[in-house]
């Protein structure tokens, strides 16, 4: 049976993120979450390559605390991984606005970082997305931006924990200007590839669930699956699993790079 949080994905896509949702991630958790006041950020002090290195990790633990170690992570290029639907453990002894349940009552959000002076400043998209996935999270739970806590303000003894390496009231100050609307939303997926390479005589627009298209039938002809022209979850996981093999984010939407991809398939 799946645990509460699934509505994550659909509200982090509405508000116009990269989502991709790990494998498994509806029936992952420690058991289920009670009310959600809010989010804790946090980085993963991981390596300092490639987009998400601390996947696995976060899905899987630690030998010292056993995982999943947040909802959520945050590739260096903006992009959600959805990892889990149920509690976590990812905030440890702390407080926040009086409440000291954090695995219970806040989503945690590891983002790519190594947390050291190689990885900074922070991917400008990966900042965005950053605010606004925070700001999309606290508007569905009608909450406003001070349930917003960085893993360094939550954690007791104070100085236990010292991410994100941001500074946490400028952050919480953007989120609420996304928030009451006066701050754009993040131009993270394009929304049709170049003309020019490509061989067609029209950009061709970024696909993705639920639309109906007949250039759908065409990703599902290379994808050997139902050419029917809708965009359904058999064909997102189709291009899931296409992205995946071929190195790239595994977000289930063709834009440019992953038309690119299927062309060059036979």
């Amino acid at each position: 049976m799946a645990f509460s949080l699934t509505w994550l994905p659909d509200v982090l896509l509405k508000a116009g993120l990269k989502v991709a949702r790990v494998d498994g991630w509806e029936l992952r958790g420690l058991g289920d979450m009670g009310e959600v006041f809010g989010v804790i950020c946090h980085h993963t002090a991981g390596p300092n390559n490639l987009n998400m290195p601390s996947l696995n990790t976060i899905i899987n633990g630690r030998p010292d605390l056993r995982g999943p170690l947040a909802q959520l992570g945050l590739g260096r290029d903006g992009t959600f991984y959805v990892i889990a639907a149920g509690r976590c453990q990812h905030a440890g002894q702390g407080i926040w606005n009086g409440e000291t349940a954090g695995n219970s009552h806040f989503i945690g959000i590891e983002a790519e970082n190594t947390g050291l002076g190689n990885d900074t400043p922070w991917p400008d998209v990966q900042v965005q997305a950053y605010r606004h996935g925070v700001a999309a999270i606290l508007r569905h739970i009608n909450r406003g931006a001070e349930w917003c806590a960085g893993h360094k303000e939550w954690a007791l003894p104070h100085g236990r924990k010292d991410d994100p390496t941001f500074e946490m009231v400028a952050f919480r100050t953007a989120v609420a200007a996304i928030m009451a609307g006066s701050s754009p939303s993040p131009a993270l997926i394009p929304r049709s590839e170049p003309v020019s390479g490509n061989g067609a005589a029209q950009a061709r627009p970024t696909l993705r669930r639920p639309v109906t298209d007949d250039l759908v039938k065409v990703i599902q002809m290379k994808l050997k699956v139902d050419a029917n022209g809708v965009f359904g979850p058999a064909t997102e996981a189709a291009v899931r699993a296409f992205q995946r093999t071929a190195g790239m984010v595994p977000d289930g939407i063709v834009g440019p790079k992953t038309w690119a991809a299927l062309d060059a398939l036979p």
